[in-house]
């Protein structure tokens, strides 16, 4: 039960780490890759690579056809999609499927049940998962929107429907401020998404951003890998995320709730491979289901540090018909890991992208240090994309051990020629807050104000 080759639809540090799995197992693999890529570490990293397009992502990555008939043209069996991209657009999933390779992923049927917010929320709450209140589905006009607004009293997060990574999101403490928010939000969930539908939630004030890792196979065999803390975030955005929470950590009945609401949303629509079920969780240990995502985390390395499962590897497995032989008694959590993103930004200038050419880039290395990226040196980070350089994950004994790691490994980072969040990141760690793990989702963009004021 494995493929002899796979195309990987998607780039940079993602796709070069997809690709050292296949190696590893002996499987041969197909890089796509755009004109601005040519020559890339993802490109480089697979046996095969095949142009797709020019350097904007519509006219490349997200180009459908051209990425089937890649895998096509070159005897590929299956497609992983990554993250981002296409790896929750449940037409591609069915368009792979229709060409009769393997989507590495979940069914088309899954992602269009937790695509769509609004359904997602009552999928979850059918399955007996807590949701924040909100209203019944989207809302159409703006005076059912205030209706709704005042029924669940301010502050309100008015959500695009078919939104994810924060976009299409905004918080309204006010009546006067909830027209602008419902237009600005459906112009770009329309804009991004192509769907233009938002629904209201009551806001959690000073919530923590806690998910759920889960892995299921094609006979609904399903085990939690634990959760991680991401709400250290701004824009809605995750800078640093950490497995295990240290806040779920001290309260066992908290995690014990959220894991198993994890699995049980999971259950509902029949999930198969890797997802991430997500959790807004209140101060008093009150959580709620905010969505799942169909696809593989940016993050998940801290949960395959702390836990040593090859997610990948499991999805490949998976994918090609396996069944899942880790039952939860096997799941254990070792230690604590924390991943830090590292970008080419200026978080001086409102963490504005700043690409251009690395010089020198030489990563650091040492116990319990893992850093996956997309780039080397002498390498252009154009403006096509994400401005991701790398990700810098360290694994300790403790939470203590990681973070003294991950400073000493930023330190020993040297990526020469470009403005990065670097020495950001190590600033963010030193603070005391960071340290007593006492941050909420707002906690970074407060911190980054008044430091802006105190400068």
């Amino acid at each position: 039960m494995s493929f002899r080759k796979v195309l990987i639809a998607n780039r940079g540090e993602i796709a070069c780490r997809i690709a050292t799995v296949l190696r590893e197992r002996g499987v041969a693999s197909v890089a796509v890759h755009s004109e601005a890529d040519a020559g890339s570490p993802h490109a480089r990293a697979a046996d095969e690579a095949v142009l797709i397009g020019p350097p904007p992502v519509a006219q490349s990555y997200l180009q459908q056809q051209a990425i089937i008939d890649a895998a096509l043209n070159t005897g590929a069996e299956a497609i992983h999609p990554g993250y981002g991209l296409l790896s929750e657009n449940s037409g591609f999933a069915r368009a792979v499927q229709a060409a009769g390779l393997v989507f590495i992923g979940p069914t088309p049927e899954a992602i269009d049940a937790m695509g769509d917010k609004a359904r997602a929320r009552a999928t979850a709450q059918a399955a007996g998962c807590p949701v924040v209140p909100g209203s019944d589905g989207p809302v159409e006009d703006d005076a059912l929107a205030a209706q709704v607004a005042e029924r669940l009293g301010y502050p309100i997060l008015v959500k695009a429907a078919g939104g994810g990574g924060g976009i299409g999101m905004a918080i309204v403490d006010a009546p006067g401020r909830l027209e602008r928010a419902l237009t600005s939000c459906r112009d770009r969930g329309r804009s991004s998404f192509g769907n233009a539908a938002v629904y209201l939630e009551k806001y959690i004030e000073r919530p923590r951003h806690i998910e759920v890792q889960v892995l299921f196979d094609h006979h609904g065999h399903g085990v939690h890998l634990f959760e991680r803390e991401c709400s250290v975030q701004r824009r809605h955005q995750k800078v640093i995320e950490e497995a295990p929470s240290p806040f779920v950590s001290s309260r066992p009945a908290l995690r014990e709730g959220l894991t198993q609401a994890a699995l049980a949303a999971a259950r509902a629509i029949g999930y198969r491979n890797a997802g991430t079920v997500e959790f807004v969780v209140g101060q008093d240990g009150s959580f709620y289901f905010i969505e799942m995502n169909t696809r593989l985390q940016v993050e998940h390395p801290v949960t395959e540090a702390i836990t040593g499962v090859d997610l990948i590897g499991w999805q490949l497995d998976i994918a090609a018909g396996a069944p899942l032989t880790l039952q939860q008694a096997d799941v254990r959590a070792t230690g604590a890991a924390i991943e830090l993103r590292i970008y080419a930004e200026d978080p001086e200038k409102s963490f504005m992208p700043k690409p251009g050419r690395i010089g020198a880039f030489v990563p650091p290395t040492g116990e319990g240090v893992r850093v996956d990226t997309g780039v080397r040196a002498d390498f252009d980070v154009t403006p096509y994309y994400d401005p991701l350089i790398a990700k810098l994950m360290t694994h300790g004994a403790d939470r203590v051990q990681a973070t003294a790691r991950a400073r000493a490994a930023l330190d020993a980072f040297t990526i020469e020629g470009l403005t990065t969040n670097r020495a950001f990141l190590n600033d963010v760690l030193e603070t005391q807050t960071f340290t007593d793990a006492a941050y909420d989702t707002g906690w970074l963009e407060r911190w980054v104000k008044e430091r802006k004021q105190g400068a």
